[in-house]
């Protein structure tokens, strides 16, 4: 026991729980649109993967998730010049507009652009940039190795899937910077399009194929795809377990959502479906042959990550209840947008993982 705490001491935070607190972190941002607060949460973000992030080959993730998410600011103000959206009294620009059919009413095409609609199309691409911001963050911290370690026996199959989804954008980042170290050894520093193909695109492509055999080859090694022999009348109860747990999380999560059904209603069918999905798990990852070395302890610090993700939630809560406006900050007028007091405290909360989970695996400090 005391090796698998120094081990995971080593490791740093448990990968279930960054992604815990990347998603409640990406939950806080998702409710709001305040400029303020979107850029709090990506600058708390940063700051974590700073100092916590590792050597690995999934810990330069994050870097691309910024540069994907200041593309889709500028993909969203490019359409609202294009296509339209919210107006306003401040007009910056006209473009030539074409007449639309009736069938096409609430869009456009060209026309004039105001200082109004292009601040609430910044404030919506900023708020999607963020919420990809936060799941680079979780690809860079988070190993995706013991992720799959971590999962339920039951789920050993999707969770291959989903841990080798999830370590695909890590893995392309590794093979084009080891592919332009090998060009700048050998002296090509020509950036021509013929020339990027030639020597990027095609190595990259023949070393994502040669990753893919490996992996199959692999997984192939170690049983993944196997039949045991399982009862039919398990398997049934099992799926049906699953089923009716699946739909019951569906259920009270859309109830929760609409007001129509009252929330006790609604906290019932969310509560009975995960209680539903739970056994059914339980009682899966109990008939699934797979052993387990050196289990990875899910400890005090992991739930402190967890609960630090959380308050971010939390604080957005409050100044919903307290504050409601300046989480949806007015694009007309015109004026700067107030920064919400309790969601601020709950955001900078969150920033307690670079204390609480460093990483100790180098002693040059954050990267």
């Amino acid at each position: 026991m005391k090796t698998a705490v120094s081990r995971a001491a080593h490791h740093g935070a448990h990968p279930v729980a960054w992604w815990g607190w990347a998603l409640l972190l990406a939950t806080a941002a998702s409710r709001t649109a305040n400029p303020w607060l979107l850029l709090l949460v990506v600058a708390v973000s940063g700051l974590v993967v700073t100092w916590c992030r590792g050597d690995e080959p999934w810990s330069g993730a994050y870097r691309v998730f910024l540069l994907i998410g200041a593309a889709a600011i500028a993909v969203r103000m490019v359409f609202y010049v294009v296509f339209g959206g919210a107006d306003g009294a401040t007009v910056l620009f006209e473009l030539p507009s074409v007449q639309l059919p009736e069938w096409a009413a609430g869009f456009r095409l060209g026309g004039a652009v105001s200082a109004e609609g292009a601040l609430a199309a910044a404030y919506d691409g900023l708020r999607l940039a963020t919420l990809l911001v936060c799941v680079g963050a979780a690809n860079a911290l988070a190993s995706p190795r013991r992720l799959l370690r971590s999962v339920p026996a039951a789920l050993y199959e999707v969770s291959v899937a989903v841990v080798v989804a999830l370590s695909v954008a890590p893995q392309l980042v590794e093979s084009v910077a080891r592919i332009r170290r090998a060009r700048a050894l050998r002296g090509n520093v020509s950036r021509s399009p013929a020339n990027l193909m030639r020597t990027v695109v095609v190595p990259v492509l023949h070393d994502a194929l040669d990753r893919s055999l490996a992996l199959a080859a692999a997984m192939a090694s170690r049983g993944y795809g196997r039949a045991s022999d399982i009862p039919a009348a398990a398997r049934r109860a099992t799926s049906a377990f699953l089923l009716t747990g699946m739909l019951g999380l569906c259920a009270g999560a859309y109830a929760l959502l609409g007001s129509a059904t009252p929330a006790p209603v609604a906290w019932s069918l969310l509560a009975c479906g995960a209680g539903a999905a739970v056994f059914g798990i339980a009682f899966a990852s109990r008939r699934v042959p797979r052993t387990r070395y050196r289990a990875d302890v899910f400890g005090g610090r992991d739930w402190a990550v967890l609960l630090s993700g959380a308050a971010a939630v939390a604080g957005t809560v409050l100044s919903g209840i307290a504050e409601p406006g300046t989480l949806w900050p007015a694009t007309s007028p015109l004026a700067v947008p107030p920064l919400p007091l309790y969601a601020a405290c709950g955001v900078l909360i969150a920033a307690a993982p670079a204390l609480l989970a460093p990483n100790t695996s180098t002693k040059a400090g954050p990267r």
